[in-house]
């Protein structure tokens, strides 16, 4: 099939580390069909940042456009600007590239302005979800019936969770049209491996325990609850708190940390290749990911992958993928309940192998036949 893909979710010039399980998967997506990848930048990212390499890959192609839209503006208007920035800028071309299929990754306003782009070019189309674009972004009003409607007249509907998936049942969508697809893991990359050689790689001190934390720093993904609970844990002196990644929250983080008693003991490493987030991993005792929202974020896979213990929060589809012998789960936003379970699971010993073994359920191969299917039988419908 020919398969344009349509996301906000995926590496760029702008953004090389964006969305790696999107870019793993269009990948392996296209070693089976002609895929496209149609990347909607921000205005403001294209303006503001410095390009940077394009990111590589195998099978795929990609292509992008910038997503314009009046500033001081309510988003429920984006949709509207995001179809329409499209057509502008990659109109013409679209309609004779002779596409069998749009694929939307992201709820508002991808999926909105890809619904407008298959009706004007008499194409089927799928949506996937992945979390915080139901979660959050379609609470009420105006953009909820956009989202609504989008998802309810898609070919399919894709959830990273079961959870995720009721969500969209909820929403409107017949339950035979929602199928949980799990995001898969790299094992040939994310596996144990030598602590002491992959701290010896990062600069790390051998000695000590290590607490990680992989994603963007953003309040909603629990930064700042998890310093509090960092600073707070009892038993914690030998322990260092890392944080893997960028974003808005990184100078806040930083100057609240200098503040703390562990100011000393907090790392930020910035954003870092998707690959050495395997030797941080591998280097570590502890993943830790308390946000307030989530749909099944890839790096607790990779962490179990990697036979790494996980502390996150009981959101989305969390509860899902991490079993009690692989890691401990609290509410979110609660810092005590935090802090006691980073003091308990740094303490403990934790099953390896099991944890590893668990972790091999998560397979591309299994999600990519998956979602193979479900296209090939919404472009049948």
């Amino acid at each position: 099939m020919n398969i344009l893909a349509l996301t906000n979710l995926f590496p760029s010039a702008w953004d090389p580390l964006r969305a790696s399980y999107n870019r793993q998967q269009f990948d392996r997506l296209a070693e089976h069909h002609d895929v496209e990848v149609l990347v909607a930048i921000d205005f403001h990212s294209r303006m503001r940042r410095r390009a940077a390499p394009p990111p590589t890959l195998q099978h795929a192609r990609t292509s992008d456009f910038t997503f314009w839209y009046p500033p001081k503006v309510g988003r429920s208007l984006h949709g509207l600007a995001w179809y329409a920035s499209l057509l502008a800028q990659h109109g013409r071309r679209l309609g004779r590239q002779g596409f069998d299929l749009l694929l939307a990754s992201w709820g508002y306003p991808d999926a909105v302005g890809t619904r407008w782009l298959a009706r004007r070019l008499g194409l089927p189309y799928v949506v996937k979800v992945h979390g915080s674009d139901l979660n959050a972004l379609a609470p009420s009003g105006l953009r909820r019936r956009q989202v609504c409607a989008a998802l309810r007249d898609a070919g399919a509907v894709i959830s990273v969770s079961s959870a995720l998936g009721a969500k969209a049942v909820g929403l409107g969508v017949p339950a035979e049209r929602v199928h949980v697809i799990y995001n898969g893991v790299d094992a040939t990359l994310f596996r144990p491996g030598d602590r002491a050689a992959a701290r010896n790689a990062l600069g790390l001190p051998e000695s000590g325990r290590i607490v990680l934390y992989a994603g963007n720093l953003k309040p909603e993904k629990g930064c700042f609850d998890l310093l509090d609970a960092f600073a707070s844990a009892p038993g914690l002196h030998d322990c260092r708190l890392a944080f893997v990644g960028d974003g808005p929250a990184r100078a806040a983080l930083a100057r609240r940390s200098s503040g703390l008693d562990a100011g000393g003991k907090v790392t930020l490493a910035g954003a870092r290749p998707h690959a050495e987030l395997a030797t941080w991993m591998q280097a570590a005792d502890l993943l830790c990911l308390p946000s307030h929202n989530e749909g099944v974020p890839n790096v607790v896979l990779e962490a179990m992958s990697c036979g790494l213990p996980v502390v996150a929060t009981r959101v989305g589809g969390i509860p899902e993928v991490l079993p009690e012998f692989a890691g401990k789960m609290v509410p979110p936003r609660d810092v005590p309940a935090l802090a006691g379970a980073i003091a308990e699971a740094v303490s403990r010993d934790w099953p390896t192998a099991a944890i590893t073994k668990h972790a091999g359920r998560f397979t591309w191969s299994g999600n990519i036949s998956k979602l193979d299917g479900v296209l090939r039988a919404s472009v049948g419908r």
